[in-house]
């Protein structure tokens, strides 16, 4: 159900959310994230999140009307002309359109092994900051059937609105571990009084738990990405933009495992990188 307000400011108070897209912290400390773009917020309103507003031009109102008439939550709808929301963006080009979601309950380990089937694919990812790269991966965990993604304590929320545009939404369709978050809904094998766990901790839990650990690490002399098993449970683990993995998560995976490519190219973005990861893995499990 959703109710129409139309608007010439962001003064209301529930529209504080969108005059405050560049402040994400707050966002995340009040548990929502905005979703911008048209096929980010059809996908959002197609999903199984909470949906708390809605603010677009008049024009698309009904090319959205039979996706907020299948809600069941009250979702306000905000209907602005289309320049007072560029003012938001500071670009000419945006579509117009954004929404407000809830950040779900971050995803247990225990929640995760007790729902899905195997084989288990997972990624991991190990001080990553940067919000696109975040989300491109996500886009690429759906294409290629990861069934879960384990998000360091180091790393940027994949809730972040950048994160969320550039995953296209896709991030509503993946189940999210937040070692950050999690807090004493999980309890450990390896540490059963533990409030959090690290990622390189949860690591060796998942490989207590029958899980290869496959650390994606550019120019290692031991194996290339044709000479790994992908086939079995799995858990495929990338590191940050500039340094990579951390010493300690690499030594808490099974092996290292490199894409080939010359000595002259240091590495390759995160999200390439993950791409070609997956196809091989999806390869082997021949879902491709």
């Amino acid at each position: 159900m959703f109710h129409i307000e139309k608007i010439s400011s962001f003064d209301l108070p529930g529209l504080q959310p969108y005059a405050t897209m560049r402040r994400p912290a707050e966002q995340e400390r009040q548990g929502i994230f905005v979703a911008e773009g048209t096929k980010v917020v059809q996908r959002l309103l197609a999903s199984r999140y909470t949906v708390v507003s809605v603010v677009l031009p008049e024009k698309w109102l009904d090319d959205f009307r039979p996706l907020l008439e299948a809600r069941t939550e009250p979702i306000t709808v905000y209907l602005a002309e289309k320049k007072l929301l560029e003012s938001l963006t500071g670009f000419s080009m945006f579509q117009g359109v954004l929404a407000v979601g809830k950040i779900p309950p971050p995803v247990s380990l225990d929640d995760f092994f007790s729902k899905e089937a195997k084989p288990l694919l997972l990624v991991a990812v190990d001080a990553l900051t940067n919000a696109e790269n975040l989300g491109a991966l996500v886009r690429n965990c759906v294409a290629f059937g990861v069934q879960a993604l384990v998000v360091g304590e180091t790393c940027s929320s994949p809730f972040l609105r950048r994160a969320v545009r550039n995953s296209m939404g896709t991030i509503f369709q993946l189940p999210v571990i937040e070692l950050a978050k999690l807090g004493l809904r999980h309890r450990f094998k390896t540490k059963p009084h533990a409030i959090r766990l690290t990622l390189a901790e949860c690591l060796q839990e998942l490989r207590v738990r029958g899980v290869r650990c496959i650390a994606a690490h550019p120019h290692t002399d031991k194996k290339l990405l044709s000479q790994a098993d992908f086939a079995g449970d799995c858990c495929l683990v990338f590191g940050s933009e500039g340094d990579g993995l951390s010493p300690a998560v690499l030594a808490a995976c099974d092996e290292a495992v490199a894409i080939p490519m010359p000595l002259t190219v240091d590495s390759l973005n995160v999200g390439a990188a993950a791409a070609v990861f997956l196809y091989e893995a999806a390869r082997q499990r021949k879902k491709l």
